[in-house]
């Protein structure tokens, strides 16, 4: 649709029916009383601007509003301000509201698919984030696990090297235990032996005289 067909729609809405569309009346009930609000028809005065402006500026201080990235504070205050900037267009050229209000509207349905695309993007990145998380408890996990294996391991190790230094001592031990055995029975039957052939050769040399 181009300027020209945005105009000839306009003309079928009057200056009230689009100030309406800026912002829906409101309705309330006190004590069994209607209450309503309607957007002011008034036009706006140079006052007017010059402390839209200042709520503006003191608005955006005053909340701690965002500089970059998504701010739904700042969003809603300067939707506020554009408001209000279509409501002065419109009461000076109802056609130019009535453009100003399509655009918005475009505008508000492009923010609202970036924002869908944002909370889509933040939220693949929020379960990558927890199945990291989660993946990293398990290996910190298995780990542990595998710290205490490794220490039980080693102390089993340590424990069967023991033994068998235990055991080599005793083999030892028993081996010298046995090779002194036999030396002394050795030199037992040598000194018998000995004794024998000083006893034979003496009995020879008896015999001999």
């Amino acid at each position: 649709m181009d300027c020209g067909d945005y105009a000839f729609e306009a003309i079928h809405h009057n200056c009230t029916e689009v100030l309406s569309s800026i912002l829906s009346p409101r309705e309330w009930e006190v004590d069994g009383k209607i209450f309503s609000q309607k957007i002011s028809i008034q036009p706006a005065t140079n006052r007017d601007v010059k402390n839209l402006v200042e709520k503006f500026d003191t608005y955006l201080k005053e909340y701690n509003t965002k500089e970059v990235g998504l701010c739904p504070i700042k969003h809603e205050i300067y939707s506020q301000c554009f408001n209000e900037v279509i409501r002065q267009v419109t009461l000076n050229c109802t056609e130019r509201g009535y453009m100003l209000i399509r655009i918005r509207d475009e505008l508000q349905m492009t923010i609202n698919g970036y924002k869908e695309v944002y909370e889509s993007a933040l939220a693949h990145g929020i379960r990558k984030s927890l199945q990291r998380e989660h993946k990293k408890f398990d290996l910190l996990k298995s780990a542990e696990y595998l710290r205490t294996e490794n220490k039980s391991l080693e102390d089993e190790l340590m424990e069967i090297t023991m033994m068998i230094e235990k055991i080599d001592r005793d083999a030892a031990e028993e081996r010298n235990a046995v090779i002194k055995r036999q030396i002394e029975e050795l030199d037992g039957l040598k000194r018998a032996n000995q004794l024998v052939k000083v006893q034979l050769e003496s009995i020879v040399a008896q015999k001999s005289l």
